[in-house]
């Protein structure tokens, strides 16, 4: 074999190696974990449903109702990077949301939901496209905890994101959606790979 082969042959095995332990790696790691709960209030809610607007959480997401605090969409959580203490990375969330306009007859769906910890924004990306869009922000009084290595934010209040309200009103054929329009709470408990 000539030199040259054999150094190819010996930078072939090595990064096969690296592939290798870098599997074996990723595979033994735990997951991130954790979920993100968007909490529909009844005042938002009976808004919506005035106008003819229902939000809908889509499968990996579950829904849920409490009397007092209104409608809920937990969405897991699928990954994550940084933390919440130094706003820095984000989470990447399981499941999508789906809006529904019953008097245009106008639906959009959203799937690859994300927080954002520096932007301090939910988006998420519109089905046939490849654009994430701000829907939502956490506003209000926000109490960031920890636990061991579970972090967990408790937003009091959450807000439709400009380019959210925008984009929602024009795909619903709809005016109903406003920046800053109040849509009710968001929490987020994440655990980073380990």
């Amino acid at each position: 074999m000539s030199r040259p082969t054999v150094r190819i042959a010996a930078a072939a095995a090595g990064l096969a190696l690296i592939a290798t332990v870098a599997s074996a790696t990723s595979a033994s790691a735990t997951p991130a974990t954790g979920s993100a709960v968007i909490n529909e209030s009844n005042a938002f809610f009976q808004q919506a449903a005035q106008a003819g607007i229902v939000a809908v959480p889509l499968p990996t997401a579950t829904a849920g109702y409490d009397a007092g605090t209104g409608l809920s969409a937990s969405f897991p959580v699928t990954g994550g990077t940084g933390g919440l203490r130094d706003f820095f990375g984000g989470v990447q969330l399981g499941g999508g949301l789906l809006f529904v306009d019953a008097r245009t007859g106008s639906a959009v769906s959203f799937h690859q939901l994300s927080f954002s910890f520096e932007e301090w924004t939910v988006s998420a990306v519109p089905d046939g496209s490849t654009t994430p869009v701000a829907l939502f922000d956490p506003a209000g009084n926000n109490a960031l905890s920890y636990n061991g290595t579970t972090q967990h934010l408790s937003a009091e209040s959450l807000v439709l994101d400009a380019a959210g309200a925008q984009y929602l009103d024009g795909k619903l054929h709809t005016t109903f959606f406003a920046a800053g329009q109040s849509v009710g709470s968001f929490a987020v408990t994440y655990t980073p790979a380990s």
